[in-house]
């Protein structure tokens, strides 16, 4: 069961402007990676379910961000169809987002009052997920897509809510990029989490990664 409301949710991604994304197949790995992350400012991270038995490692990273980490919204990603989204949901997921969007998915979130952050490449697609009552949407893939696209989307529909993921690093130009375009958050995966970082287990690497790039959104949000 989800441990904040929507309200708590969005108000953490918009305030902060950064949602990591990540998924490995230890939990060992997961657990010092979020903690890593929470040390360094983060209060929003999204784990994706993107390998085998990938809700069971979800689920013990939920109990542990309980414990360990009670300031930290845990979401799950990488979610297509509803009844992997239920799964999360009753795994402790605070939100859920996906690559496209399902309008399944909606329902079962809307039925939870959990937000769900689906990927849209159209403007009809962002139109229909709004109708659905996704009060966020994600621009995906952000490197195909850009920051152009982003402009055009928010100079006929202003009141539109946009995270982007894929496309984004951590050089204060690319966040800059986006910011400036319009979009509340950012999705941040392998940029903040080096493969020989990890390799290494060098967590405090991540902490500073984090504490960096809060320090440069902290200056690019509106």
């Amino acid at each position: 069961m989800a441990k904040f409301n929507k309200i708590q949710v969005f108000e953490t991604m918009f305030s902060t402007g950064i949602i990591p994304v990540f998924y490995h197949s230890d939990i060992q790995v997961a657990k010092n990676v979020v903690k890593a992350c929470y040390e360094g400012g983060i209060n929003v991270f999204e784990f994706t379910n993107r390998g085998e038995f990938a809700h069971e490692i979800f689920s013990e990273l939920s109990k542990f961000v309980h414990k360990e980490c009670p300031r930290m919204i845990l979401g799950a990603g990488s979610v297509v169809d509803a009844p992997a989204a239920a799964m999360y949901m009753q795994s402790g997921a605070n939100f859920i987002v996906s690559p496209l969007f399902n309008a399944d998915i909606a329902k079962v979130a809307n039925r939870r009052l959990i937000p769900y952050v689906p990927g849209c490449g159209s403007v009809s697609e962002i139109g229909w997920a709004q109708e659905s009552g996704c009060d966020l949407c994600k621009i995906f893939p952000g490197d195909v897509l850009g920051a152009d696209f982003v402009k055009a989307v928010k100079a006929p529909m202003p009141w539109t809510a946009l995270m982007v993921t894929g496309g984004v690093k951590l050089e204060e130009a690319s966040l800059k990029a986006w910011f400036d375009a319009g979009v509340n958050c950012v999705g941040i995966g392998s940029h903040l989490f080096p493969k020989e970082v990890i390799a290494a287990g060098e967590w405090e690497k991540i902490t500073a990664l984090c504490k960096h790039t809060l320090k440069i959104t902290a200056q690019l949000i509106k």
